[in-house]
């Protein structure tokens, strides 16, 4: 694959040139830089005279007040910038970031406001949010070595036309249990079936099967479930794509992946691999192995009903830690129909792009990309997911970081989040930064997820086959989504229908038709333009 040319020196190359075509914009932005000569180089505080900056965030918790929370109180008293919050609750953030902007009444920043590519190329195209190249490159040393290390992830934030418009949230590419983990399966029913870990996609089949019907809670009733999934048919379909044969260039681009032995885009949801696969999650369903309401049912109600011990493989993390279910290991990489045994639902660590961005009504842009910076660098993430020593975690003599039992034992019956959100802001996953396992409390960091995912490494697709999410010109933005919008809903209504049995696959035919005369080829065609650009 050629994009492996720019994995060397070309991380270099390619920061320059982002540099050199967003010189226009910048210079003009930095125009506005008046109070540059206020900012330190390096250390803290990051500004002499203390500044004010307005902020617009979304929150997960309704209760916390961000102008009175330790979190920003403390980094206010190390920075000398105190930031005035304007926070929203992340169920009306799109209504409201949208309102303002178009009504022109937006902040200098926004911050975990979870802007897309298409809104980032967008405002920054129309001057609304400040190009940040130069700005990193003088002022982030932390996310400027995240970019050099990891140039996978520089060209993601890189917009087609050059320019960095936003600090992203990253999943540090080190911390394996965030990138790659299989289902979960119940050990003990396995044993008393007398059965090893499946290998195969037919093993699975019969393993579930076996499940359902042998009664291995041993309650002398069949009341015992396969697999099942709070999360939609997706979260099956994931796990199952390597084996089928798809997406061998990660997950970035879910859609896509290359025609064998080429560079050259085919659309994964018309593929026949595609279709075995949905032929064997319908096998899976219409015998009842997965759970029947997958399509309708929440996160929410199916914790509740998963908590009672009756699946015997559950998707998403450790039921150790979500559900209090102790017994359950992560299964391994399955090898499917041809042969093919590959985990390839994987990214480059790259999560929302839009995490922190500032318009073009920050009048310290250089100060506030330094405030933002720090949280991509070793101190400032252990601030922001552990807190401070003392009052929300301590330090062993190994140099491990973990809570107080004040948070995960919280005297006043809340559970960790709820305990660590009067103190701190991540909890409920929307902010900009860096997670790593040294500084991360979560499921991910506990030794069963660990175990998890080292057994599933030697299957998981290579970093350097990864391509990165593809980035639009605004026009070929509004191309693409004018295009997906209307096949995206068609693929999952299809998709349902499929594996429901209520859609027969003598219809399949039919359904790739379909997606043709919507204008798939016109899309196949923008993303080769895309990546080919991308590329040189």
């Amino acid at each position: 694959m050629k994009k492996r040319r720019y994995m060397g020196m070309a991380a270099s190359m390619l920061l320059a040139a982002s540099i050199l075509g967003a010189c226009t914009k910048t210079d003009g932005a930095k125009e506005k830089g008046e109070n540059a000569g206020n900012v330190n180089a390096t250390g803290m505080p990051i500004v002499e005279e203390p500044i004010k900056v307005e902020g617009f965030a979304a929150k997960f918790f309704a209760s916390q007040d961000w102008n009175d929370l330790m979190l920003w109180n403390e980094y206010e008293k190390m920075t000398n910038i105190e930031v005035d919050w304007t926070t929203i609750q992340t169920e009306a953030l799109a209504e409201k970031r949208n309102l303002l902007l178009t009504g022109g009444d937006y902040p200098e920043l926004f911050f975990a406001s979870a802007f897309s590519k298409t809104d980032l190329i967008k405002y920054g195209q129309q001057g609304i949010f400040l190009p940040l190249n130069e700005y990193i490159d003088e002022y982030a040393p932390n996310f400027k070595k995240i970019l050099e290390e990891y140039p996978s992830v520089k060209q993601g934030v890189t917009m087609a036309d050059g320019n960095i418009y936003g600090f992203p949230t990253i999943y540090d590419p080190k911390f394996e249990a965030l990138r790659a983990g299989a289902p979960w399966v119940k050990k003990e029913w396995l044993d008393k079936l007398g059965l090893q870990e499946p290998e195969t996609t037919e093993d699975f089949y019969e393993m579930l099967k076996a499940m359902k019907n042998n009664d291995p809670n041993g309650n002398g009733q069949q009341d015992e479930m396969g697999w099942g999934s709070g999360y939609g048919i997706d979260s099956f379909i994931n796990y199952l794509r390597g084996s089928f044969g798809l997406n061998k260039q990660g997950s970035m681009n879910l859609n896509l992946d290359f025609e064998e032995g080429t560079e050259k885009f085919r659309f994964v949801p018309t593929t026949d691999e595609y279709k075995e696969l949905l032929m064997y999650v319908n096998k899976l369903y219409s015998e009842g192995l997965i759970n029947q309401d997958v399509f309708t049912t929440t996160p929410q109600e199916f914790t509740a009903e998963s908590a009672k011990g009756h699946f015997g493989v559950l998707n998403s993390i450790d039921p150790a830690e979500l559900l209090k279910l102790d017994g359950y290991v992560g299964l391994p990489v399955l090898e499917g129909p041809t042969g093919e045994r590959a985990y390839n639902t994987v990214s480059n660590g790259l999560g929302n792009l839009g995490m922190f961005v500032l318009t073009d009504k920050a009048e310290n842009p250089e100060a506030m990309v330094r405030w933002m910076d720090y949280f991509y660098g070793d101190e400032g993430t252990k601030m922001f997911f552990m807190g401070f020593e003392g009052v929300t975690y301590e330090e062993n003599e190994q140099g491990e970081f973990k809570y107080l039992e004040t948070i995960t034992d919280n005297p006043d019956g809340l559970n960790m989040d709820q305990a660590i959100s009067e103190y701190l802001t991540w909890p409920g996953g929307y902010y900009p930064g860096i997670v790593k396992e040294q500084f991360f409390q979560g499921a991910e960091s506990k030794d069963n997820s660990r175990l998890n995912a080292e057994k599933v490494k030697p299957y998981r697709i290579k970093d350097d086959d990864i391509l990165p999410g593809l980035n639009y010109t605004v026009e070929e933005n509004d191309q693409v989504s004018a295009i997906m919008t209307d096949i995206q809903t068609y693929i999952k209504e299809s998709t349902a229908a499929f594996i429901t049995g209520k859609q027969d696959f003598s219809k399949w035919d039919d359904y790739v038709k379909t997606i043709e005369k919507m204008g798939v080829d016109k899309y196949l065609e923008i993303a080769q333009n895309a990546y080919d650009r991308m590329e040189k």
